[in-house]
């Protein structure tokens, strides 16, 4: 006979009961009923003056740089995040602690401060802009530019994902690989990747998430203008500052379903990747 499910166990924490009261009240009145809220002010202006206001050209073109450049951003951090990741994982070399801490420097960072440092370092007058102007590369105030400050946000989201389980495999298997006759491309491939894949995806998933409602390093460096540089964030503030509150809970309802859409579809490649590779 199947042994039934035991939901209380012993713990130093309360009950079951009791905890997940708990849990159920934080994540409603945090989570849960702000979100509700959205929708809820969204309903009262119609479906036709809804679409208006969510399809106008200046508000399509802050969509398409917003989901366009966070993609990008956590595409290049997916990449270097891993490759940072595994330097500091499998490499000893002077500084590396040093390094290692700097990598949450933009957890600590004011965002407003990190747009202002970067909008310093790559205008065409910056330390770094005035060598890119050259070539005729230009990144304040650029959409270029907002990649840039995506990507400075977005990366320790990967790094830390993707640390841990590097450190959780042993050398061994690399070497067990090789003995095998595995080149370097294959051991990486078809032995660590398939490893450490749900972890970057989770760091890809959080990093997009991130820069999709970044706000305060972006407004800097991106210039704001309008139909080329302005992202939605910027857009509702915008409205915001109109007291165009309903328009405001609009765009910001369809970038909440996008994202919502997004991290199920993230969330259902985890769930596949984890059942091939168990």
């Amino acid at each position: 006979m199947a042994r039934k499910r035991k939901w209380k166990q012993y713990s130093v924490l309360p009950g079951f009961g009791l905890s997940m009261g708990f849990t159920m009240m934080y994540v409603t009145l945090l989570i849960f009923i702000p979100l509700t809220m959205i929708f809820l002010n969204t309903a009262t202006m119609g479906w036709g003056n809804f679409w208006a206001v969510v399809t106008e050209p200046r508000v399509v073109a802050s969509y398409k740089l917003s989901i366009g450049a966070a993609f990008a951003a956590a595409s290049i951090n997916a990449v270097f995040g891993l490759l940072i990741a595994w330097v500091l994982v499998r490499y000893n070399f002077p500084g590396k602690r040093f390094i290692d801490g700097l990598i949450d420097l933009p957890f600590a960072l004011p965002t407003a401060v990190a747009g202002i440092a970067l909008t310093s370092l790559y205008a065409t007058t910056g330390w770094v802009g005035q060598y890119l102007d050259i070539f005729g590369i230009r990144v304040a105030f650029t959409p270029l530019g907002v990649i840039v400050a995506l990507t400075f946000i977005g990366l320790p989201f990967v790094v830390r994902m993707v640390q841990p389980v590097l450190e959780g495999i042993e050398k061994e298997v690399e070497e067990a690989s090789a003995s095998l006759g595995a080149t370097r491309f294959h051991t990486f491939f078809k032995v660590i990747l398939p490893v450490i894949f749900p972890a970057l995806l989770s760091g890809f998933a959080l990093a997009f998430a991130r820069a999709l409602g970044e706000y305060g390093s972006v407004v800097f460096i991106s210039g704001n203008m309008p139909m080329r540089t302005e992202i939605t964030p910027l857009l509702i503030m915008t409205k915001l500052e109109q007291f165009d509150y309903i328009g405001a809970t609009a765009i910001a309802a369809v970038m909440l379903v996008f994202s919502f859409i997004m991290l199920l579809v993230i969330n259902a490649i985890q769930w596949w990747s984890q059942r091939r590779y168990a």
